[in-house]
């Protein structure tokens, strides 16, 4: 007999991805969105909230495992206690986190409030899997589909990133979701370390583009760190197997490209 996984975040990249996949194992699966959505596909949906705190309780009830890859650009650490808080009294099992690598090294703002969801997570008394994972080439896109719109591209020096594909991600989630509590596992990275430029320069070939780039500094503690590698592990990771240049030459109507354009 299968328990019902929770999934917060599943309509988003990853959950995309990860829902599937869970239901390919046999699970039921419970998705809390913020809108009202009807059951499709063996899927249940729950209307709620994290960050308001509303309709958590109802996502929790009669839940095992959560799955939490909700995410905003603020207020992550607040919707975290708020989870976590549902989560404790409605007596869950396990609950599995995405965060990123980096997250108690590199000074931006974004990277360590996933330090605080972290702390939400481990305080909780709710037995945890923690998974820091590498930039996804999602989102590795959208940046560098910005740079490669402008005349001159800007060269940062230093700047190097181990991006991820966010199938990979998935399917190592799915898999810590379905085994016991493991504290914080290993890092996810992608196979391969680029420069800032390998990266804009593996879109342009792909879309047969050219462009002349100027190289630049990145000021304060936030280029340093980056240039120190500070948001790669470069040892004791596992790896993911599609590269960047596997992403990027991917056709736009493939299931991926679907993906990435939000229309799956």
């Amino acid at each position: 007999m299968t328990s019902t996984i929770l999934v917060t975040g599943g309509t988003g990249t990853l959950g995309s991805h990860a829902v599937p996949l869970l239901r390919a194992a046999g699970q039921d699966v419970r998705v809390l969105s913020r809108r009202t959505r009807e059951p499709a596909d063996g899927i249940e949906y729950v209307t709620g909230d994290l960050l308001k705190d509303e309709g958590i309780e109802a996502a929790v009830e009669g839940v095992d495992v959560v799955l939490h890859l909700a995410g905003g650009k603020k207020g992550d650490e607040a919707a975290a206690r708020n989870l976590m808080r549902a989560a404790s009294e409605a007596g869950v099992k396990h609950l599995v986190l995405i965060s990123v690598i980096g997250a108690d090294r590199v000074p931006v703002a974004w990277v360590r409030s996933q330090l605080d969801v972290e702390r939400a997570v481990i305080d909780s008394g709710v037995p945890y899997t923690i998974l820091r994972a590498a930039q996804f080439h999602d989102l590795v896109l959208k940046a560098v589909r910005s740079m490669a719109k402008l005349p001159v591209v800007p060269k940062p020096g230093g700047l190097r990133f181990q991006p991820v594909d966010s199938r990979d991600v998935a399917g190592r989630l799915v898999e810590l979701a379905l085994g016991a509590p493991s504290g914080r596992v290993s890092d996810l990275a992608g196979p391969k370390v680029y420069g800032l430029d390998d990266l804009v320069r593996g879109y342009l070939d792909a879309h047969g583009k050219r462009r002349p780039m100027l190289p630049v500094r990145i000021p304060g503690k936030a280029g340093r760190a980056y240039r120190a590698g500070d948001n790669l592990t470069l040892d004791g990771a596992d790896h993911g197997t599609r590269t960047w240049e596997e992403f990027v030459a991917e056709p736009s109507d493939g299931p991926a490209g679907r993906v990435r354009a939000g229309l799956a």
